[in-house]
Parts: C-alpha cells; sequence; structure tokens
C-alpha cells in the first residue's frame, strides 16, 4: 500500500475549490470601471507586470490589454506554494457606441493600469433650439415667443 505525504496547502486550496471558489483559476487582471463627468475610467490591477510589456489595442468596440509577469529566478529556492500567476495575460472590453475611442488614455502606477475612455462629443447631452413658426402668414419664421398684444 502506498502512502502520500500529507500537504495542508493542497488540502486546504481542495477544500477552498470544494466551496465553489478556484484558488488557481482567479481573475488574472481584476478591474473596477467606473464614470466621472464624461470619463469612463478602467483602473485594472497589474502588480509585478513589467510596463514595458502591456499592450493596449482597440479594434471596433473591442478594447483589448495584454500584459506579461514573468517569474523571478532564485538559486536554490523550493517553492511550498505558489499562487500568483505569470506569463501572458489578456483582458477585454466590449465598449459601447458613443465613445471616443481615438482619445483613449493609459497610465501605469504602482500597479495599476489606469484606461480614461472619454464620450464622444457626438454622444453628449446637448438642447436643441425650437424655432416658433407663425401660422401661413408672410411673416415667415419667428424664433422665441409670439407677441400676445395681437387682437
Amino acid at each position: 500500500m502506498a502512502t502520500t505525504a500529507f500537504d495542508p496547502f493542497r488540502e486546504f486550496e481542495r477544500f477552498i475549490t470544494g466551496l465553489g471558489g478556484n484558488t488557481s483559476q482567479a481573475t488574472a487582471l481584476p478591474m473596477d470601471l467606473y464614470k466621472k463627468g464624461d470619463i469612463f475610467v478602467a483602473e485594472i490591477e497589474m502588480p509585478g507586470v513589467d510596463p514595458q510589456s502591456i499592450d493596449i489595442d482597440v479594434d471596433d468596440r473591442t478594447l483589448t490589454v495584454r500584459a506579461e509577469r514573468s517569474t523571478k529566478k532564485s538559486e536554490g529556492v523550493e517553492w511550498v506554494s505558489r499562487e500568483r500567476r505569470v506569463g501572458a495575460f489578456a483582458r477585454q472590453l466590449n465598449l459601447g457606441r458613443g465613445l471616443a475611442t481615438d482619445k483613449i488614455t493609459a497610465e501605469y502606477e504602482d500597479g495599476v493600469l489606469k484606461l480614461a475612455i472619454p464620450v464622444a462629443e457626438e454622444a453628449k447631452p446637448r438642447k436643441i433650439s425650437v424655432n416658433h413658426v407663425l401660422g401661413s402668414s408672410s411673416q415667415g419664421e419667428v424664433e422665441g415667443s409670439a407677441d400676445e398684444s395681437e387682437e
């Protein structure tokens, strides 16, 4: 009969997975999204990512963020638990109509990528003036209100 060494970390992971969580398949690039005035802001956590590896592109209405986190080489290290994922990561956002995709800006600071996605000018709410036309008389169009002193 073969015996297996007890590994408390493996047992803990198996317990968490059994509860519905999945520690090995956790979201690689968690994101917060909010609107501030006429700008949507996406803040994507990317700790340990090489800033030079970040690639952002927009194809039609799909914004894609790619990055890479490499493993640190350590001589004589025997890993007991390794939960931080390494390798290439990607996150896609489906952008709605009315956003100025040609004016998106990006900043990377303290392990967080911040994307500013402005609302397009043509999609912003605006007032439309109303021209008041007086009957079929030869007076033509008159802007504003009619004179109430007519008898």
